[in-house]
């Protein structure tokens, strides 16, 4: 049974206990009394049956003449002694009856024992329980895996080929520190890995202490910090402790941006209790005292708000880049995925790789779990190339709701505004192709339509961006040439929002209007302290940001009159390609092919395209939005 149950029991027990032993001590069983009534005793008292009394406290206790006991109340009747004395009847007095010594001490101490109880089982839960709970907040929380427990390697990784390479050499250290030392060279102390989510940080830093078989200390960077002033720093300062009588070894913290950030930034100063536990992680990674074999890996995806006395050389010698994958990672990675599962002859990785550009480890790994369920669901024994793209199909686009009953006139509007979407960014330049079309309600699209990059893209040109903003204005410039401007919905919202954020960081942040030139004029969103934004001055006049705004406005306009454009002159196959989705309600790249060419139109099959780079999130025919430099962009849908 849990321990926590057990101390819980123990003092329900305890207190069951004293209340039960205080109850006996106050009752006495020595005499077994008939209970009269005050009307009845005064009865028998007249007709001389009494032969004598005891009176104590609030109790009149007697003996008949017949040698029979009796009990009754005594109401303070001020007649009663002279009614007794002239019947003749004994009369014994008592002082009020005292607790026994051990009694009073039980009464005036019982409640504090109980919630001195109450406070120490509360102490040992926050503290995390065991032996000396209530000691231990000052206790390294670190999760200890001993030598040759962590089973993970090298091999285990895949698709992070250069973050491998660069911390190859402290698995070579760890082994053989002796190499290293014979030379003058000095290993570093710290390496901080910094990538999107899910792309195998933690994961490597298991597999380094897995290669290298030494014990491996697990942490993450919220545990320092408790309600408690000063707690962070002990724990600092006993986490180190235990590693270096376990040296050589690995400590990882995870997520070290929940301690790690800027210093001097929040309301508390220097007595705040974050800072006080990163002061003494600066200390411990690179003080007075030595840490010899201790090597510290850190990971965090927020690298631009840690502190820079943390990432001096000496302390986080090395920044480790765990990106996204490519190509040829995707497809190692999903091998690695692939063992756990049965794969049928027809499914290939690298086909699957192909259509999954931006997916990260994590993705990839709860892709091949999705294709796995679908197989399950669907009764077979292994999982074969189309459970693959349903799954792909459910993670970029959302799952299918069927269920919803869509009346003719929406089914219409949506047609037309996905259609709107995919000629436009058909024909605009240097735009993704057109994977797929479906006005099948998903997630909470009622619409989709799919953009998938041929290939891996890091950085986006002027004219790629603009071509996005086109797209985007495709669905709602759709709606309002075949249902006029009175019928346009709102479903656009998600669409516009897009297009201005990427127009307005054309302008401020790439540099890329003619008007504004190549500056920056964006505010720096990264600083989120309280203390700093209070204080952040604008970098702009206002007569700049009227120039801005001006500036956006400008490629707004633009590239909406093109897209007016290039709807009017495809208008028949804005109708024909509406129609094949009414029929079809889902068609692909070769269906989309047929109608730009003039050619009648395949029948489609069940099976769709690629990811595209970003989500759908309600909006109504949403398409392509801006990437970040130095990742694909998003292909997204719905109405």
């Amino acid at each position: 049974m849990n321990a926590k149950i057990l101390n819980i029991l123990l003092w329900i027990a305890v207190t069951f206990w004293l209340v039960m032993m205080l109850n006996s001590l106050t009752t006495s069983d020595q005499i077994e009394a008939r209970n009269l009534s005050y009307s009845q005793f005064l009865q028998e008292l007249s007709s001389g049956a009494v032969q004598e009394v005891t009176i104590q406290d609030e109790t009149i206790k007697g003996m008949r003449s017949d040698g029979s006991r009796f009990e009754t109340y005594d109401p303070g009747d001020p007649g009663l002694v002279g009614d007794l004395l002239k019947n003749n009847v004994i009369i014994r007095a008592k002082p009020p009856e005292q607790p026994s010594v051990f009694m009073q001490l039980v009464a005036a101490w019982l409640p504090f024992i109980v919630l001195a109880g109450i406070w120490i089982w509360f102490m040992r839960r926050s503290s995390g329980g065991g032996a000396g709970g209530l000691f231990n907040f000052g206790k390294s929380r670190a999760r200890q895996h001993a030598e040759g427990e962590v089973r993970v390697t090298l091999r285990d990784v895949a698709g992070v080929e250069e973050a491998k390479e660069e911390v190859g050499e402290l698995v070579d250290f760890l082994r053989n520190p002796q190499k290293f030392s014979n030379l003058g060279g000095r290993i570093p102390r710290g390496v901080l890995m910094v990538g999107p989510p899910g792309t195998g940080k933690t994961l490597l830093a298991r597999a380094i202490a897995g290669e290298a078989k030494v014990p491996f200390f697990s942490i993450s960077g919220s545990d320092f910090v408790e309600m408690f002033v000063g707690v962070g720093a002990s724990r600092v300062r006993d986490l180190f402790e235990q590693a270096k009588k376990s040296a050589p070894c690995i400590i990882f913290i995870d997520e070290i941006d929940a301690v790690g950030r800027k210093r001097g930034a929040g309301l508390g100063g220097g007595h705040d209790e974050r800072e006080q536990t990163l002061n003494q992680l600066l200390v411990e990674m690179d003080g007075f005292t030595g840490n010899e074999g201790v090597i510290v890996i850190a990971a965090t995806n927020r690298a631009d708000v840690l502190d820079p006395a943390l990432l001096r050389p000496g302390r986080f010698d090395r920044q480790v880049v765990v990106g996204l994958p490519d190509l040829a990672g995707r497809a190692a990675i999903l091998e690695v995925h692939m063992r756990k599962v049965p794969i049928a002859e027809d499914v290939d990785a690298r086909t699957i790789a192909r259509g999954t550009p931006g997916f990260s480890g994590a993705d990839l790994a709860n892709l091949v779990n999705e294709a796995a369920l679908f197989a399950a669901r669907s009764g077979r024994e292994d999982v074969d190339m189309e459970m693959f793209e349903k799954a792909k199909d459910k993670i970029m686009m959302g799952a299918e709701r069927r269920s919803i009953v869509m009346s003719e006139s929406e089914k219409k509007l949506t047609a037309y505004h996905e259609a709107g979407h995919a000629i436009v960014g058909r024909v605009v330049p240097e735009h993704d192709p057109v994977h797929k079309v479906s006005i099948i309600p998903r997630g909470r699209a009622l619409g989709v339509t799919l953009f998938l990059p041929e290939r891996d893209r890091y950085s986006m040109s002027k004219r790629q961006l603009e071509s996005q903003i086109s797209s985007l204005f495709g669905g709602r410039l759709a709606e309002e040439m075949i249902f006029g401007p009175e019928q346009v919905t709102t479903g656009a919202s998600n669409d516009i929002e897009r297009a201005t954020d990427i127009a307005r960081n054309m302008v401020t942040r790439f540099g890329l209007s003619d008007s504004m030139g190549p500056l920056a004029y964006a505010e720096d969103e990264g600083e989120v302290f309280l203390g700093r934004s209070v204080t952040q001055q604008r970098q702009v006049s206002p007569e700049t940001a009227l120039a801005i705004d001006q500036s956006v406005r400008d490629i707004i306009d633009r590239n909406y009159q093109r897209t007016k454009q290039i709807l009017d002159d495809h208008l028949d196959k804005l109708h024909t390609m509406a129609e094949a989705l009414l029929t079809y309600e889902t068609i692909g790249k070769d269906q989309i092919d047929d109608i730009m060419a003039g050619r009648p139109m395949r029948v489609p099959d069940e099976h769709g395209g690629g990811r595209p780079t970003t989500k759908s999130d309600g909006g109504s025919g949403a398409t392509q939005g801006e990437g970040a430099p130095g990742q694909p962009p998003i292909a997204i849908g719905g109405v």
